[in-house]
C-alpha cells in the first residue's frame, strides 16, 4: 500500500512539474498586445485608454514629466486633460537630482519651490490636482532584481495612490538613450535620492551634489540601465499589488533630448501617434521599432535619435527588463484607427 502511494505521489509530482514547465514555455512564447492610434488628440488618448480594457480604480496617479522650465516638448495639459479628468486622476511627479546653470536656475526642478513654479508655468495647476510625491519625504519599496539595488527609493506620497497610469512622452535621453515607460516608472517615480541611487547603479543612496557626474556616478552605464529596469519593476509590482497599473506612450515632439533637458536639441522627427499596453517592456520595444523603421525625408530624420540610443546602449534597458521578468519584447500591434 505504501509503495503504491509512493509511486502515485512521484507520478503526480512529475505531472505537475511537466505542466509547470509547459506553462512557463507557453508564457515565454506569448505576445503582448500594443494598441496604436496615429491620431494625437485628447479624444484619441481616451480611446486608447479604453481599448486596454483596464479600468483605473481608486485613487489614480497619472505619472508624467511636467518638463524642465524652458523645454517645450512635454505632454501638454490640453492633450491629456480628457483622460486625467475621466479617471479623476492626480498628476504626480518627483523632484530632479540636478540643478541648472545659474542663468537657468528659475527653470530647475531639483527643489519643490522651483518645481511648483515650473508646473504652474506649464499650465498643469489650473487644470489638475498635482502632487510632487517626494515633497514630504521618500520611502523604500522592494526590488526583485538585486543585481545593483537593494530597494527602490520613491516619493513617499506614492503610498496615497491605488492605481497608476504611466503616461509617457517617448523621446531621446542624454544618458539613457531614450525615455519611455521604463524610465518614467524608474527615474520618474524616484525621489532625488532615488534618482542618484539608480544613476549610480546602487553606489550613491543619498544625493551628493559634489559627486554628481563623477565617474562614481556615471561610470557604469549598463549598471545604470539595469537599475532602471529593476526600479521600473519595483513600481509596477507595487501597483499590481494594489488596484493596478497601465502604460501609454505619446510619440510626438521627439527630440533626442529628454523633457528634463532645459534647452533640448531641435525636433527632427515627425509626430507618429499614441501607443498603449499593459506590458511596459513591449510598449518601449514597439516605440523603438517604430523609430528604427522611419525613413529619412526632408521633414523626418531618425538618424540622431538612433545614434544616441546606440551610443548609450539604450535598448539594454528593455533587454534587461525582459530578462528579470518585467514583461516581454514580443508583441502584436492592434491599430484602433481601423
Amino acid at each position: 500500500m505504501k509503495k503504491t502511494f509512493l509511486v502515485a505521489f512521484v507520478a503526480l509530482l512529475v505531472f505537475v512539474g511537466c505542466k509547470q514547465k509547459a506553462a512557463t514555455a507557453s508564457a515565454k512564447n506569448e505576445q503582448a498586445t500594443v494598441y496604436l492610434t496615429r491620431d494625437i488628440t485628447p479624444e484619441s488618448l481616451v480611446r486608447i485608454y479604453k481599448a486596454l480594457g483596464v479600468e483605473a480604480k481608486g485613487r489614480v496617479a497619472v505619472k508624467i514629466s511636467t518638463g524642465e522650465g524652458s523645454n517645450p516638448n512635454y505632454l501638454k495639459p490640453e492633450l491629456i486633460k480628457n483622460l486625467v479628468q475621466l479617471v479623476d486622476g492626480t498628476i504626480v511627479e518627483c523632484n530632479t537630482a540636478y540643478g541648472n546653470s545659474p542663468a537657468d536656475a528659475k527653470d530647475e526642478r531639483n527643489n519643490s519651490a522651483n518645481h511648483w513654479k515650473v508646473i504652474e508655468r506649464h499650465g498643469f495647476t489650473p487644470m489638475f490636482r498635482v502632487d510632487i510625491m517626494d515633497e514630504e519625504g521618500e520611502m523604500r519599496i522592494p526590488v526583485k532584481d538585486t543585481t545593483h539595488l537593494r530597494y527602490d527609493i520613491v516619493g513617499s506620497h506614492m503610498a496615497d495612490y491605488d492605481f497608476m497610469i504611466a503616461l509617457n512622452h517617448f523621446k531621446g535621453h542624454p544618458m539613457g538613450g531614450y525615455g519611455g515607460a521604463l524610465k518614467n516608472l524608474s527615474i520618474g517615480c524616484a525621489s532625488s535620492n532615488g534618482k542618484a541611487y539608480i544613476h549610480s547603479a546602487g553606489k550613491m543612496e543619498t544625493l551628493d551634489m559634489s559627486r554628481l557626474w563623477t565617474p562614481e556616478f556615471i561610470g557604469n552605464q549598463d549598471g545604470f540601465l539595469e537599475s532602471m529596469a529593476a526600479a521600473a519593476q519595483a513600481v509596477t509590482d507595487y501597483f499590481r499589488g494594489k488596484q493596478g497599473i497601465l502604460y501609454i506612450s505619446v510619440m510626438n515632439n521627439m527630440s533626442i533630448d529628454c523633457d528634463c533637458v532645459d534647452h533640448p536639441e531641435p525636433v527632427k522627427l515627425e509626430d507618429y501617434g499614441i501607443l498603449a499596453s499593459t506590458d511596459p517592456v513591449a510598449l518601449d520595444q514597439a516605440c523603438i521599432d517604430i523609430i528604427n523603421q522611419q525613413k529619412v525625408t526632408a521633414t523626418n530624420d531618425p538618424t540622431d535619435l538612433l545614434s544616441r540610443i546606440d551610443r548609450q546602449h539604450g535598448t539594454h534597458t528593455i533587454e534587461w527588463a525582459e530578462k528579470i521578468g518585467l514583461g516581454t519584447r514580443k508583441y502584436q500591434v492592434v491599430n484602433i484607427d481601423k
